[in-house]
């Protein structure tokens, strides 16, 4: 079989696996766990031999023109290289982990087919992104995606977070889409066609007339679907889905599909030093906001949600200076230890009966509990923290080179502020990584108190996945020495400076914060009772805690992000009040217009019509009453009728006589 072959299989298998799982959901409910875990796995076998197949040195390109357009041609085609290989592969492992994981997470759930099938088309639609060699393919699979989110964020339907969180994530990124729409029209203009290749080629030979425009129309895109400010409100908020949902959002579809998009089309934005500067500068704020935010929150899956938006910072701030193998390296890196932490977080939910910090940290006995997720959390902890040896400290390091090579000159096209920018965000952001990671290390095993309430013993399938991904969260930035080919021939490998650096911020952040937690602990008061009496669904296992609006606790006096961000921690923990922000800005205005097109059309529009409405009811009125049904009224009314006409014809008539 060619590898061209094996390649468009990867996308087609989760596909048909969707739609077989909701043609068959319900009549034969046995065959919805095999069709949703074998097609994905399928493809992720696949994927790894296409991309052994490619070798990374050599690009696989195959089209065919799909339609006629009478101007700019739309091709079904791929094109296969390094960074497509590798970023399919990530796919592919990562969903078929989420799905194995959700038959047991998920083992009850009365939507379970419907869910999982939306899970295959989801992959399905990002494997497109990745493969895709034409612009408007890549844009279907784009937006299958935002529909997929939309109902999977929803999944808890019954549940008013869930309703306006899928909501909002859907609308939020469609703000984002509108421009990006746009800014692929102006490209393919520009460039003649749709598809990379002769699109990257048109960059090459400087035909790309408005290089300007076009990335920052494409930028606004990347922003909402990567959740980079000032669009990125919407992803804390979509963790009302289910667990396993949002680790495929954040680790291998939708996020990381923003970010894939640019380091694809990299030479596009390059073309623009006020385009890689903007990238620059939204990298930046995205990074610290965010990190931030983390520090402030309870939830832990809302922590872990703005770490994603954070790392995702990172990767764009590799791409504002020029770099898309250190931001591709990150992606993959971030994606083992987010996708692990995402799955763990829901064990550590499922074990607590809550997903509240606060709750978690007068609640002991987690960590012996639940020792898989214990002890894999802590790895992937340790990896976005950036500690070596583990992962995120090579590929976090990789951003920071770049970011210091640019600040230097050494990389030429490139505004050397944009390197400072994200150099300095990116070293202060390693410091408050550590600092929120550590702090929800802390919060959620070293809780003191009464045990919860034992929910029983979790799943193996949930369990496996879990040291699956603990593998590459430990050992990929050691392995990446060997994929130097798939980056575009570079070697990723820190320098003693940022190293030192990062490492050495990481360590004070996580020192401080261990200092303080200690120190407030000590003062602290333990938890006699237990911080609430866990729903019996939950402690079944049937739905996630997040979905039955159990209560949280009063705040927890030994928390220590409260005390390093003293008056900051009530913004921070509100998002920096951007929601009300945009609301006032946004939200308000339209509905104010809504209100008044509303009135115009209620008091004017309607005025009108009812008024003509009136005037024809009451001539009508007037015929009618005209209508007696007697025939001698209505030949004397005729006789009387042509006694005028008659009388009138004689005035006229001797009117013209005279005159």
């Amino acid at each position: 079989m060619t590898t061209t072959t094996l390649a468009v299989l990867v996308p087609v298998l989760p596909f048909l696996g969707a739609a077989a799982g909701l043609a068959v959901g319900r009549a034969a409910p046995g065959f919805v766990r095999p069709l949703a875990v074998l097609p994905t796995l399928a493809a992720a076998v696949l994927a790894v031999l296409v991309a052994v197949r490619q070798g990374g040195n050599t690009v696989i390109e195959a089209s065919t023109q799909l339609t006629p357009t009478g101007s700019v041609p739309i091709t079904l085609g791929l094109h296969i290289d390094g960074f497509a290989a590798l970023v399919a592969v990530l796919v592919g492992v990562v969903a078929s982990c989420v799905q194995i994981y959700s038959t047991g997470y998920l083992r009850e759930d009365p939507r379970y087919a419907s869910y999982a099938a939306l899970v295959s088309l989801f992959t399905a639609a990002m494997l497109l992104v990745v493969y895709s060699g034409d612009l408007m393919v890549l844009l279907v699979g784009w937006e299958i995606m935002g529909i997929c989110s939309y109902f999977l964020v929803g999944h808890y339907w019954e549940t008013p977070e869930a309703r306006s969180a899928s909501l909002k994530a859907f609308l939020v990124t469609k703000l984002g889409d509108v421009p990006f729409l746009f800014g692929l029209f102006a490209l393919a203009t520009d460039a003649g066609t749709f598809r990379i290749d002769g699109i990257l080629s048109t960059v090459a030979s400087g035909g790309l007339d408005h290089p300007t425009l076009v990335a920052l129309l494409l930028l606004a895109g990347v922003a909402g679907k990567s959740a980079q400010f000032p669009l990125h409100t919407w992803l804390p908020d979509a963790m009302a889905g289910p667990t396993p949902v949002s680790a495929l959002i954040h680790a291998a579809t939708m996020v990381a599909a923003g970010i894939y998009f640019v380091a694809r089309l990299l030479p596009v934005f390059a073309a623009s030093a006020a385009a890689m500067t903007v990238l620059a500068v939204m990298a930046a704020i995205t990074m610290v906001g965010s990190a931030l935010a983390a520090l402030a929150q309870d939830d832990i899956k809302r922590v872990l949600a703005y770490s994603t938006i954070g790392q995702l910072g990172y990767m764009a701030g590799a791409l504002a200076v020029g770099d898309r193998g250190a931001a591709v390296f990150h992606l993959l890196s971030h994606a083992a230890f987010k996708a692990l932490l995402f799955l763990a977080a829901g064990a550590v939910i499922h074990a607590a009966g809550t997903n509240s910090l606060t709750a978690m940290s007068r609640t002991g006995g987690l960590a012996k509990r639940i020792p898989d997720a214990y002890w894999t959390m802590t790895v992937a902890l340790l990896a976005l923290a950036a500690i070596p040896p583990f992962a995120g400290f090579f590929s976090k390091e990789a951003v920071l080179v770049a970011a210091e090579h640019t600040a230097l000159g050494e990389r030429t096209g490139i505004p050397a502020g944009a390197g400072w920018t994200v150099l300095v965000a990116g070293l202060l952001t390693a410091l408050l990584t550590a600092a929120y990671a550590l702090r929800l290390w802390l919060r959620a095993f070293r809780g003191r108190g009464p045990q919860a309430p034992d929910h029983g013993r979790q799943p193996i399938a949930m369990t496996s996945v879990l040291w699956v991904l603990a593998i590459p969260s430990l050992g990929f930035g050691l392995g990446a020495a060997y994929l130097d080919d798939w980056f575009d021939g570079e070697a990723l490998t820190p320098t003693l400076t940022t190293a030192v650096l990062g490492t050495g911020l990481a360590v004070a952040g996580g020192a401080v914060t261990y200092a303080v937690w200690r120190t407030l602990a000590a003062r602290a008061v333990p938890a006699v009772t237990p911080p609430h009496v866990a729903h019996p669904d939950a402690e079944a296992g049937l739905v996630e805690a997040e979905a039955l609006h159990l209560p949280h606790p009063a705040e927890d006096p030994a928390d220590p992000g409260r005390a390093l961000l003293g008056p900051l921690h009530g913004p921070a923990a509100d998002g920096f009040r951007l929601d009300a922000l945009y609301a006032k800005a946004f939200v308000r205005p339209v509905l104010g217009a809504a209100s008044l097109v509303r009135f115009l059309d209620r008091e004017v529009v309607d005025t009108y019509v009812r008024g003509a409405a009136g005037t024809a009811k009451g001539l009508g009125w007037l015929v009618r009453r005209a209508q007696t049904g007697n025939v001698q009224t209505y030949l004397s009314a005729l006789l009387a009728g042509s006694v005028v006409l008659a009388i009138a014809a004689v005035a006229l008539a001797n009117a013209f006589a005279g005159a």
